[in-house]
């Protein structure tokens, strides 16, 4: 099974919400107007990266390719691809 890791930079968030809007599964829009990143592992919000796999891969790489400050990351095998 494909496993990725998505990293988000919350603090260069410009709060576009397109993140939210393409993988709402994975991101909301928070209070302050930026993007928090839902399901980390230990049940809170806003955490800064977190494990994706299987179907929802695909997903967090369009969220991370759609993102215009470049705030959200896709990383392999300990390598950054976006």
């Amino acid at each position: 099974m494909a496993k990725i890791t998505l990293v988000h930079e919350r603090g260069n968030c410009i709060g576009c919400g397109a993140c939210a809007a393409i993988a709402p599964g994975h991101f909301q829009m928070g209070a302050d107007g930026r993007a928090d990143m839902l399901g980390c592992a230990d049940g809170s919000v806003a955490c800064l990266s977190k494990e994706v796999a299987g179907n929802e891969c695909a997903v967090a790489r369009q969220a991370a390719q759609t993102c215009p400050v470049n705030v959200i990351h896709i990383e392999e095998n300990g390598k950054r691809e976006i």
